[in-house]
């Protein structure tokens, strides 16, 4: 089967089965409970074709996770806006914002010209002041301890941390028939202080054969939005742990918990299903630089030709 038509299918799967329920934004959902699906990345990257998804965004976030960054001032740097939502949010949710009332910012600029016009003008304010300010992106341009800082940076009860990005590359040169080699982002003692949960909680490597494979478990996924990003994102993080331990590459399993269509989303959907998938693109890595010193401009897609992206609202 070609690899798109496992997330086409998973499409389709949730609009005939899901269930209808309401959810922290206030948005709505239909949503199903446990889905698998396998990407052959001997066969193509796993970059959707059926529309365009931007891997410029999909490469810095992920280098930013291996740097161990939790400040999107990185991001910023990189025209990369996935993650300014929540950290504008909690900005304006502070003492020091003097703008005008954001109350319900997510719905409201949606709906309302004259609101979505001042939201903007905030919104463009806000992240030049990051990228201009030190001062001010340290206070707001954090995030708490998302993935980066679990991912790199763990902190131990007594004191200190664990590095899991160097200790997983470490075991599976060592012992590639482990059944430990994981990485988890789930620290419950940190979730109450995180900008947003993580959605992709544990992800687990695999060797045989002189391959590498890689299966994550994702509490919660925006169907639409959210999960074509993570699926090529963790295909690209299964290449770049292989050439770090000098593996090829062998599969990579998506699953997931919460799997779920927005109910404003439902229409975006359906026209995405309607178009044909075609072959996916091929990963090329250009530079010999070790995993924590590549840059994005070192890792880029060839062949790719997909259609028009679909725009959607995202749900904060």
């Amino acid at each position: 089967m070609h690899n798109e038509q496992r997330y086409l299918d998973l499409l389709k799967y949730v609009l005939e089965h899901g269930h209808k329920k309401s959810d922290r934004t206030g948005t709505g959902t239909i949503s199903t409970f446990g889905y698998q699906m396998r990407f052959d990345l001997q066969e193509s990257f796993p970059l959707l074709t059926t529309k365009k998804i931007p891997f410029g965004l999909i490469k810095s976030e992920l280098l930013w996770f291996l740097h161990g960054d939790t400040n999107i001032k990185y991001l910023l740097e990189h025209n990369n806006h996935i993650w300014d939502e929540w950290a504008f949010k909690n900005y304006i949710e502070s003492s020091d914002y003097t703008g005008p009332d954001m109350t319900d910012f997510g719905r409201r600029r949606l709906i309302d010209d004259e609101f979505a016009q001042a939201y903007k003008y905030e919104k463009s304010k806000f992240d030049k002041e990051i990228l201009e300010n030190n001062k001010f992106a340290a206070k707001f341009g954090n995030l708490g301890d998302v993935y980066g800082a679990q991912w790199r940076h763990w902190q131990k009860r007594d004191g200190g941390f664990i590095d899991q990005i160097i200790n997983v590359i470490d075991q599976i040169k060592k012992t590639p028939n482990s059944r430990r080699l994981i990485v988890s982002a789930w620290n419950p003692e940190d979730v109450p202080t995180m900008a947003l949960p993580p959605c992709h909680t544990l992800f687990q490597f695999y060797v045989n054969d002189g391959k590498l494979s890689c299966q994550l478990y994702q509490r919660s996924g925006d169907l639409f939005l959210g999960v074509p990003f993570n699926i090529a994102s963790y295909a690209l993080l299964t290449h770049l742990i292989a050439r770090e331990t000098g593996l090829q590459v062998g599969e990579f399993i998506h699953t997931l918990g919460d799997a779920h269509i927005y109910s404003n989303h439902l229409e975006q959907v359906k026209e995405q299903l309607n178009r044909k998938p075609v072959n996916g693109p091929q990963l090329e890595i250009t530079s010999d630089k070790s995993i924590f010193e590549i840059d994005t401009e070192d890792i880029k897609v060839t062949d790719y030709n997909p259609q028009p992206a679909i725009k959607a609202p995202v749900a904060v």
